[in-house]
């Protein structure tokens, strides 16, 4: 396998694969950590990419990295780190600022309380942009199951955050 042929269909993936591994971990370092992983696997076995999906067929070696390191540990990962948000250009005041910043961590402590096989779909489909095929073939389940998993998280993600809507809390 030469190696330029790895990086031209890989390494465009890499923001993808981390940020699908720090929802998945919830943890920055265990995220690095994972993607390491999964990219030793993805040199290793570069030849059994067997269509143009790179970017799926890499995000699926993510999720099995972290499932066999989550296996090896007995445990998920301890702690929440901050995800820090980019806003978008322009020069928004401080109290906008703060506010921006408020509903995104409303946002993603409720997309971290969901169980594992809801969130991963979720960050995949709504974060990642991943249609419902792909999901499948990261998340090895039929592409019902996956369109199942997303009604029922934004279901969940609705019910927790409907109460700060209506609070005015989240805009």
């Amino acid at each position: 396998m030469p190696r330029p042929e790895f990086e031209q269909a890989v390494v465009p993936h890499l923001d993808a694969a981390f940020n699908y591994a720090r929802w998945l971990t919830r943890n920055d370092a265990e995220a690095e950590d994972v993607v390491q992983d999964a990219l030793v696997r993805a040199l290793r076995f570069f030849s059994s990419l067997r269509n143009d999906d790179a970017r799926a067929w890499l995000l699926a070696i993510v999720r099995n990295s972290w499932y066999t390191r989550l296996s090896r540990a007995g445990t998920a990962g301890a702690s929440d780190d901050a995800i820090v948000s980019e806003l978008p250009d322009g020069a928004p005041g401080p109290e906008a600022l703060a506010l921006q910043r408020q509903t995104a961590d409303r946002v993603q402590a409720a997309i971290h309380s969901l169980p594992p096989d809801f969130r991963e779909v979720i960050v995949l489909r709504e974060i990642e942009g991943l249609s419902y095929k792909e999901i499948a073939a990261v998340v090895g389940v039929p592409a019902g199951t996956v369109m199942s998993r997303l009604s029922r998280a934004r279901e969940r993600l609705l019910a927790i955050l409907e109460p700060l809507v209506s609070a005015g809390g989240v805009s």
